[in-house]
């Protein structure tokens, strides 16, 4: 993965877990990589990657089964979509609209490019 300045890396992962479970390569009540697994794939310190994990844990999006290691909650996709629906309506949908004032943009024209016309 080529990690981006804007972004924390333990976010960027998080990101990318929450990609691998909404594109099904991880359903519900699947085992997650470890730890380790993920550092060494990321090329990250552990700790880093306990960071994400510790973040997926407290929203609810895996769990840790003491022992045998973090699986994918039941309901992580419906979770992650009101996670990144709640970003995206409070962080990019107010940048949007300032941009249609600042350029007159129609809602009509965004209606119709939406609709592929």
């Amino acid at each position: 993965m080529d990690f981006n300045n804007t972004q924390t890396i333990w976010m960027q992962i998080v990101d990318w877990v929450f990609e691998q479970i909404l594109t099904a390569a991880w359903k519900p009540g699947d085992k997650a990589k470890s730890v380790r697994e993920l550092a060494v794939m990321f090329e990250v310190n552990p700790n880093t990657v306990m960071r994400s994990y510790d973040y997926l844990q407290n929203k609810e999006i895996i769990l840790n089964k003491r022992g045998i290691g973090f699986f994918v909650t039941e309901d992580a996709v419906e979770k992650i979509k009101n996670l990144r629906k709640k970003q995206f309506m409070e962080e990019e949908v107010p940048v949007f609209i300032k941009n249609m004032r600042l350029l007159d943009i129609d809602i009509q024209e965004i209606v119709e490019m939406a609709k592929g016309n």
